[in-house]
């Protein structure tokens, strides 16, 4: 009889710290949810509140696809505000740094939300401002337009 009573109680605790466990773990899973909204309320906001971005920054507000086209505009016009100007050519090959500018360009041209008017302002100003750079910025943006989806 004694074994089969401490079988039971053992039985019993483990059932017991099984649910203190889980009544444990529901709350704070809760508070996480809550805690990840409020950063992401709050990083909306600073994203909205900030007026100088980096080129990585600018390539990753292109990249999404949710960003708007307001987004997009402002984005682009920071990069012909604050970075106009691509590195040189180093003789043929063209400067490392030019990859995030054809990048950028090519995820606008891709984007789902952009406007023909501000995509060709865009790639036209970049034209003006770096002239050796034509071609590449002719062949991202054709790349970018061909990808789309029909």
């Amino acid at each position: 009889m004694s074994l089969e009573l401490l079988i039971k109680s053992i039985m019993g605790l483990t059932a017991l710290l099984a649910v203190l466990v889980v009544l444990l773990y529901i709350p704070s899973a809760q508070k996480k949810k809550k805690e990840l909204q409020k950063e992401k309320k709050n990083g909306e906001i600073k994203r909205k509140v900030q007026t100088h971005y980096s080129l990585e920054e600018i390539r990753e507000i292109v990249k999404q696809k949710p960003s708007t086209l307001q987004e997009i505009q402002e984005a682009l016009e920071v990069v012909l505000k604050y970075y106009p100007h691509i590195h040189p050519k180093l003789g043929l090959r063209p400067h490392p740094e030019s990859d995030i500018y054809m990048d950028i360009l090519f995820k606008a041209a891709r984007h789902p939300n952009i406007d023909k008017s501000v995509l060709l302002h865009f790639s036209n100003q970049l034209e003006k401002e770096n002239e050796s750079y034509k071609k590449e910025i002719n062949d991202a943006l054709m790349r970018g337009l061909n990808s789309r989806g029909l």
